[in-house]
């Protein structure tokens, strides 16, 4: 087994989880912080805008089973590239689009992929999602963990803010 981590920051961490955690390869998604100023931040202090972390998914997998690549596609599918403010009804810095790298590899992956979407004409608006080096990930307290099993109906309304509809339409 090849294990390595990917982190991606698509809006609300909790609709982030279930796109990634049922597929195989995947080992664990972990919702949490990333890329702000204050050290284990809580979701009160992320919550408030002024940390300067993204809500974000750590997401530790086989490399063996799935690749990078696979993931930075599926993350193109579940998070609105064109929306440099937030997703969906979540509105802040702290919901923004990123793809964080580990690597130069990670790096090279994600910027080609960006580049690929970009000229797939599959968007009418820029791609605005940010690739950053990552930072130090702070798990997200427990009650945030695989809350879309914990609670499948606060999900389901999370979903039916417009994330929903955008991964029907463009999830392959």
């Amino acid at each position: 087994m090849k294990e390595e981590t990917a982190i991606f920051a698509g809006g609300c961490f909790w609709c982030m989880v279930s796109p990634f955690d049922q597929q195989p390869g995947i080992i664990s998604v972990i919702s949490g912080y990333t890329g702000g100023h204050v050290v284990n931040p809580t979701y009160e202090q992320v919550c408030t805008g002024t940390t300067g972390h993204t809500e974000a998914v750590k997401i530790t997998y086989d490399a063996d089973v799935i690749s990078y690549q696979q993931l930075v596609e599926t993350y193109w599918q579940v998070a609105d590239p064109t929306d440099a403010m937030g997703q969906f009804q979540d509105r802040g810095d702290n919901y923004r689009p990123v793809i964080y790298y580990a690597n130069e590899e990670q790096k090279a992956i994600a910027e080609k992929s960006k580049e690929d979407l970009a000229k797939s004409g599959e968007f009418d608006d820029p791609i605005v999602t940010q690739i950053l080096p990552a930072e130090p990930f702070y798990d997200a307290e427990d009650y945030h963990q695989d809350f879309y099993k914990k609670n499948p109906l606060r999900y389901e309304l999370e979903e039916s803010g417009g994330r929903g509809e955008f991964i029907k339409k463009h999830r392959k």
